[in-house]
């Protein structure tokens, strides 16, 4: 059950399942009012295509190996500080979440909208999608993993949005309630054992971040 203060926040979808036609439609899902996204060039977008059906067919250690000879290949070409470089990178967060690999997942897309802020600048709106992507993503990792990788991800959308930013009071409130319900956790499962008393309870040692 999700917490009531995220009950009724807005939502962003990370990538889900990706498929070859994606890397043709992201300029079309985009709203009018918005900047369209950054074109990816032709011959990097049909490497990612074949990168992204090698995973859809399950291959996703192949697949991984391609992105990383891709990464070799565009980084030597263009340098880290490059959106060829984002793409392909973003590219291995998702096959890192596919694997189920949720620290490498959070850790790439975290680098990459790092890089976006750098190199397109934190309010372009392609580093916002970046940062509502990656949160939505951390929303979706089970609550064990999220508590653990949400202070990076705090870190993260603060450095580039700031402290007062949307994504930086979501991913906050998130991570409170996370902690918080991992105390009351810990905190029932010793009374079932009879470590700590009612009265205890009572007396308040529960706490949670602020």
């Amino acid at each position: 059950m999700k917490p009531m203060n995220d009950m009724h926040e807005e939502l962003f979808h990370p990538w889900g399942t990706v498929t070859p036609a994606f890397w043709g439609s992201r300029q079309e899902e985009r709203r009018p009012t918005e900047q369209p996204m950054t074109p990816i060039p032709q011959v990097l977008r049909g490497r990612l295509t074949k990168i992204v059906a090698t995973a859809a067919a399950g291959r996703l250690a192949d697949a991984a190996w391609m992105a990383g000879r891709l990464d070799t290949d565009v980084t030597a070409e263009h340098g880290p500080e490059h959106l060829d470089t984002v793409h392909v990178r973003e590219v291995r967060a998702h096959l890192a979440y596919l694997a189920g690999d949720h620290a490498t997942s959070l850790g790439w897309y975290l680098h990459t909208a790092r890089l976006r802020a750098t190199v397109q600048g934190p309010g372009h709106p392609d580093t916002e999608e970046a940062t509502r992507r990656v949160y939505s993503l951390w929303r979706a990792f089970p609550d064990a993993d999220a508590a653990a990788l949400g202070t990076e991800l705090l870190g993260a959308v603060t450095d580039i949005h700031g402290p007062q930013a949307a994504v930086a009071h979501r991913t906050r409130r998130r991570l409170q309630a996370l902690v918080a319900a991992g105390e009351v956790g810990s905190v029932a499962g010793e009374v079932g054992s009879g470590e700590v008393s009612s009265g205890e309870i009572g007396s308040g040692e529960i706490r949670s971040i602020t």
